[in-house]
């Protein structure tokens, strides 16, 4: 196990917990220690962060996708093996699905590990003491290690902050000063070369920033962890089935997947990554995976490659299994209209429009049962989708209200915006029953 675990938890989203746990990622590799970066909940995009800063896949720690003896199980794994395992929470720290269920403070209990809050105490003080205060004492069964102030310019302003926090019996672990030059790039960025490379600046400033400016040997030895037995992995029973031989779109258009979901189709059989942009054809498999991403700035390319859709389309009519996810499915579409209106051809696999005008934002945890299988996902989209085709089941929120999300499906192909986690399910392809 890790010498040195934590979860960076926040009072709120835009507090800067992606911004320091990139920094100090980046500033613990610069080191050379070995760090593995996780995050809790659903997002798929500051996983990527976190990889290009540490340069380890980051892993996904969700109690709403999967099981809490499936979280400690991933935790064990990837933390075996390297210094500092560290946590990103999500939003703030007693958000989650049902009430504080699934929050980063959920996490934290259930693998034991100490918090560091990050806060952002603009136009007050002293005040923070309260607040210091109810996040301490609200849930006894997690640890609050210290925190870090964001956007504080003046040790005067800091002083006051640090008699908060003696007063609440919390150590201050150091000030961040307001830098214009670490806003985070563009989330489409990280699809690309490009791309990469300017996170991968942002990293390397990000990482300089907070050795400038906090305590890393304090925080460090704040979060020092006993050694503990190692949860035991499940083994996974698939001798059994037939090896499964699977196909994974990734590319600058889709690369929006769960790690943990790639490893399942390693453990079933081999996988094969092609790009639906660069290459002429899919590759051999019995089962084909178009994850989520940005299409929508690549439809040129995309609706110019018809070798590829009609490769596509050849697999789906000879009957292959095919599960399509937010952008993939979009791409399934018949067209994908552009913010201006202006459509691009596509797969045409369902005949219906994807578009990016009036975008709107949809998103929350999805759950329903298909074939016997319960599956559980989460759906995060600006763009939608107009047309007849009919819903083959209907598709709940984490608290079971019915929504109007669709799951399509055209012989073996199934596609929808739902992103389904699947890495603790027995078999994945019941779901093609």
């Amino acid at each position: 196990m890790a010498r040195y675990q934590f979860l960076i938890g926040a009072s709120s989203s835009g507090s800067g917990k992606t911004t320091l746990t990139i920094g100090l990622l980046r500033a613990f590799k610069n080191r050379g220690l070995q760090v593995q970066p996780f995050k809790c909940g659903p997002d798929y995009i500051d996983t990527k962060f976190h990889e290009l800063a540490a340069g380890k896949p980051s892993i996904n720690l969700d109690l709403f996708l999967s099981s809490q003896e499936h979280v400690k199980q991933l935790y064990s794994t990837y933390t075996s093996g390297c210094d500092i395992a560290l946590t990103e929470g999500v939003m703030g720290l007693f958000d989650g699905f049902d009430k504080w269920q699934g929050s980063g403070a959920h996490i934290a209990e259930i693998l034991d590990i100490p918090i560091i809050l990050v806060l952002n105490p603009k136009a007050t003080a002293y005040s923070v003491a309260p607040i210091l205060y109810g996040f301490k004492n609200f849930h006894k069964n997690i640890s609050i290690a210290g925190v870090i102030f964001n956007m504080v310019n003046s040790d005067s302003h800091y002083r006051f902050l640090q008699d908060a926090c003696n007063d609440v019996g919390i150590p201050a672990l150091g000030r961040l000063p307001k830098n214009n030059d670490l806003e985070i790039p563009s989330r489409h960025l990280g699809l690309s070369i490009d791309g990469n490379l300017l996170l991968d600046e942002f990293a390397e400033k990000a990482g300089h920033f907070v050795e400038q400016h906090l305590p890393i040997d304090e925080i460090l030895e704040m979060t020092r962890k006993s050694s503990t037995p190692p949860v035991l992995s499940k083994e996974n029973a698939v001798s059994h089935r037939k090896v499964l031989k699977s196909a994974v779109a990734t590319d600058e258009a889709f690369a929006f997947y769960y790690h943990e979901n790639i490893e399942y189709l390693k453990r079933r059989g081999t996988v094969t990554f092609f790009s639906p942009m660069h290459d002429k054809e899919l590759p051999n498999a019995d089962f084909v995976y178009l994850p989520g991403g940005y299409p929508e700035l690549y439809l040129d390319k995309l609706s110019k490659n018809n070798s590829m859709q009609e490769s596509i389309r050849r697999y789906v009519e000879q009957g292959g299994r095919l599960l399509a996810e937010c952008g993939g499915m979009m791409y399934l579409s018949s067209c994908i209209a552009d913010k201006s209106g202006k459509e691009y051809p596509m797969v045409n696999i369902f005949k219906q429009k994807a578009s990016m005008e009036a975008m709107k934002l949809t998103l929350g945890y999805r759950q329903f049962a298909s074939n016997g299988v319960s599956v559980k996902g989460h759906e995060f989209h600006y763009s939608s989708v107009s047309g007849n085709e009919e819903s083959i089941i209907t598709q709940y929120n984490a608290k079971g209200i019915p929504v109007e999300t669709k799951l399509l499906r055209y012989k073996n192909a199934i596609a929808g915006y739902t992103h389904i986690y699947w890495a603790e399910m027995d078999d994945l392809m019941r779901f093609f029953n």
